[in-house]
């Protein structure tokens, strides 16, 4: 998911699969239009644990260090899209407080291989934690335009 949509929103060719945690190193990707010059940087996804050195994480969180803005990519396939918004803020905030600070962005990714009825339940439960995602197919670039726009304006916010 994060792999593919950095393919579609620059020129990077990272590697792309079916099967989850293929991203094993950072991959860096620029937007570019006419007004705009935006560098995206796709990390390893993060694990429950990953703060501790679970899995490739820790290696990577100092990447996102330097980023002004978080976009979390949160699979809409997944059975618990709320969970698994936690485990990233968990472990984004265990690695450093600094991170709990940044602009953050929460996407669901793969809205086109869900029902429309367990996407909105799906959006509903993480409005309840007070998390508004932008509802995003990277594959079919449904609302791409959008996130762009919405990384933008939190860029000069």
């Amino acid at each position: 998911g994060k792999s593919t949509l950095l393919s579609v929103l620059t020129s990077a060719k990272p590697k792309i699969a079916d099967y989850p945690f293929t991203t094993m190193e950072p991959n860096l990707g620029t937007y570019i239009d006419k007004d705009s010059r935006i560098i995206f940087a796709d990390v390893p996804g993060l694990i429950e644990g990953a703060s501790e050195g679970k899995g490739l994480g820790i290696q990577f969180l100092k990447h996102v260090e330097r980023t002004k803005i978080l976009v979390h990519v949160i699979d809409a396939n997944s059975a618990d899209v709320t969970a698994d918004y936690k485990v990233i803020r968990k472990e984004l905030e265990n690695f450093s407080k600094d991170l709990m600070k940044k602009k953050e962005i929460t996407i669901l990714n793969k809205i086109d291989c869900v029902s429309d009825e367990d996407l909105a339940q799906k959006v509903k439960s993480l409005k309840k934690i007070k998390v508004n995602p932008l509802l995003v197919s990277a594959v079919t670039n449904k609302n791409v335009k959008e996130l762009v726009s919405e990384v933008k304006k939190r860029l000069l916010d």
